[in-house]
């Protein structure tokens, strides 16, 4: 029986075939900017019907959850997040709770994860052949990094945390690591806390502070700083759904969207392991926008790195920098603006 949806409350005493109803929203979605809709429709009907995957769903549904089904696929059309009407979000092998107010992960990050799995899992190795010593923290260490609380292999920062995803992606994939996990957003580090406690319990060390000033008592010891900073210029938001994301996850401080990721770069050249003559340093990983590559190579050549080069995304963008860290601490000053409160004040008197 072929059912249209459109319009009032459905009769309790109905039933409905799952494959017309994913095949009506399938329709009703195409041509939504931002929406995949078969995908998005199958998505759907996966939460209404509380399942987590299309194979779990049942043949037929009643009234009431085609009737959900049907508003559903409504807020969806009215550019409303997918990941924020399931109240989930996939990044690489991990599902992870999303929540309104913190931002959505998107499949560009997760080559930015790659990089720093890859060096991530490279210094694993090389420690569990003896090629390389084990990995301990100085007595100053902040609670939960001290000798023996944590595995002894690479250590890892990931400023900016946001929902987790990339932390947790080191913990489960790199399981020797030991990682570091910074978000100064109070909604952004209550869902971090939350995705940690579910997926990886004790494996990621969360911490509540500024990126660009965090951990002091762990400079010159970490072996790969990643970041998906704020980084976008305010005048360059131009999808409605990008619009969900909150402000301060979005917007990098200044016209050029480029305060916090200077202060990134800023600080990962102090946390990370200096470069010796034999021995490559730490890696900083960051994400930034297609346009920003050749001036934040600058600003890491200014700033003591070296093999600096930019990386492209699974599109072909250019979407991160990777750099190796200083021979010896920067004597540099700090930048004129390097926190991300003061990059967030800006921000609110500039919108």
């Amino acid at each position: 029986m072929t059912v249209t949806l459109v319009g009032a409350s459905l009769p309790a005493s109905h039933e409905f075939t799952v494959a017309e109803l994913v095949a009506w929203g399938s329709e009703r979605l195409r041509g939504c900017e931002g929406a995949n809709p078969v995908t998005d429709a199958r998505t759907l009907m996966e939460w209404v019907c509380g399942v987590d995957s299309f194979v779990q769903v049942p043949a037929v549904i009643g009234a009431h959850a085609a009737e959900r089904y049907r508003s559903a696929v409504a807020r969806r059309r009215h550019h409303e997040p997918l990941q924020h009407i399931v109240g989930r979000m996939w990044f690489r092998f991990l599902t992870l709770e999303s929540r309104p107010g913190v931002f959505i992960t998107r499949p560009e990050t997760e080559m930015v994860a790659q990089y720093a799995i890859d060096e991530a899992a490279a210094i694993a190795t090389a420690i569990a052949s003896g090629e390389a010593p084990a990995r301990t923290f100085a007595p100053s260490a902040p609670p939960g990094l001290e000798v023996g609380l944590c595995p002894q292999g690479p250590i890892v920062v990931d400023l900016c945390t946001g929902s987790g995803a990339i932390a947790l992606a080191l913990a489960t994939e790199v399981p020797t690591s030991c990682v570091y996990a910074v978000e100064l957003m109070d909604e952004a580090h209550a869902l971090a806390q939350a995705n940690i406690e579910r997926i990886a319990p004790g494996r990621v060390h969360l911490v509540k502070g500024d990126a660009t000033t965090a951990l002091p008592e762990c400079d010159g010891q970490v072996d790969v700083v990643v970041s998906n900073p704020p980084y976008v210029p305010l005048a360059d938001v131009t999808q409605p759904e990008a619009l969900a994301d909150p402000p301060e996850a979005l917007y990098g401080g200044g016209e050029d969207g480029m305060v916090i990721p200077r202060g990134i770069i800023h600080r990962a050249a102090h946390l990370l392991r200096p470069s010796t003559v034999d021995t490559p340093g730490g890696l900083l990983v960051m994400e930034h926008a297609e346009k920003q590559s050749a001036q934040l190579r600058e600003v890491a050549l200014a700033a003591g790195f070296h093999d600096i080069r930019t990386a492209e995304d699974l599109a072909g963008a250019e979407r991160m920098l990777l750099a190796r860290a200083p021979f010896a601490a920067p004597s540099n000053p700090p930048l004129a603006v390097t926190t991300m409160a003061s990059a967030t004040h800006a921000l609110e008197e500039n919108t």
